[in-house]
């Protein structure tokens, strides 16, 4: 671990390992060693804090419905539990990434 990863936040790192690559808030979880449970909050405020840059955009392909292919969530900076369309569980997550 080199000593800007021992010093940076985790909104830091998260910012960082999503501006090396595409990923999931699963897959962040893992790879930054970050509960699933605050991965999320952690991304809302990682968007907000790009967004208000201007230099960099936060980008998101939302969750999606494994069963019907519904794409069109309210947030997708969240996890959502259940299609509103067909009610399914089966939810695609999202996938996040810094450009």
């Amino acid at each position: 671990m080199s000593d800007r990863e021992s010093t940076a936040t985790t909104r830091q790192r998260i910012a960082d390992a999503l501006r090396d690559e595409p990923a999931t808030a699963s897959e962040l979880s893992t790879n930054l060693g970050v509960p699933a449970s605050s991965v999320y909050g952690h991304l809302q405020h990682v968007a907000r804090s790009i967004d208000s840059d201007g230099d960099e955009q936060f980008l998101v392909a939302p969750p999606e419905c494994l069963n019907c292919g519904f794409n069109a969530f309210d947030d997708p900076v969240n996890y959502p539990s259940r299609c509103p369309e067909c009610r399914s569980e089966g939810i695609e997550e999202a996938v996040f990434k810094i450009e």
